[in-house]
C-alpha cells in the first residue's frame, strides 16, 4: 500500500511536469505567432513605402501617438525594427525547438507515454 502511494505521488508529479512543459511550449508558440505577424506587417509597410519618393509625407505611430514624417525618415527606422524582429523570431524558434527536445528527452527518461494529446 505504501508503494501505491509513492507511485501515485510520482505519477502526479510527472503529470504536473508534463503540464508545465506543454504550457511553456504553448506560450512560446503564441509568442512566435505574434512576432511573425508583426514581422509580416513591417514587411508589408516596407514594400509599400520603398517605391515612394523620399520627400513624401507619411504617418507613423510612436508610443500610441500618430506623428507626421517623411518616407526618408521612416524607412531606416522601419528596416531596423524589421531586422530586430527577425532576430527575435529566430531566437524564439530556437527556444521552442530546444524546449521541445528537452520535453522529449524528459519523456524518454521518465518513460512517459502520452495517452491523449
Amino acid at each position: 500500500m505504501a508503494q501505491q502511494q509513492v507511485s501515485a505521488k510520482k505519477q502526479q508529479e510527472l503529470q504536473q511536469q508534463y503540464t508545465t512543459y506543454k504550457n511553456n511550449l504553448q506560450q512560446l508558440a503564441e509568442r512566435v505567432g505574434n512576432v511573425e505577424q508583426e514581422t509580416e506587417e513591417h514587411k508589408l509597410v516596407l514594400e509599400t513605402l520603398t517605391p515612394l519618393p523620399e520627400d513624401r509625407k507619411c504617418f507613423r505611430m510612436i508610443n500610441g501617438v500618430l506623428v507626421e514624417r517623411t518616407v526618408k525618415d521612416v524607412l531606416p527606422a522601419l528596416q531596423t525594427n524589421a531586422d530586430g524582429l527577425k532576430k527575435v523570431l529566430d531566437e524564439l524558434v530556437k527556444q521552442y525547438k530546444r524546449q521541445e527536445a528537452e520535453m522529449e528527452n524528459w519523456k524518454k527518461k521518465n518513460n512517459v507515454q502520452v495517452v491523449q494529446q
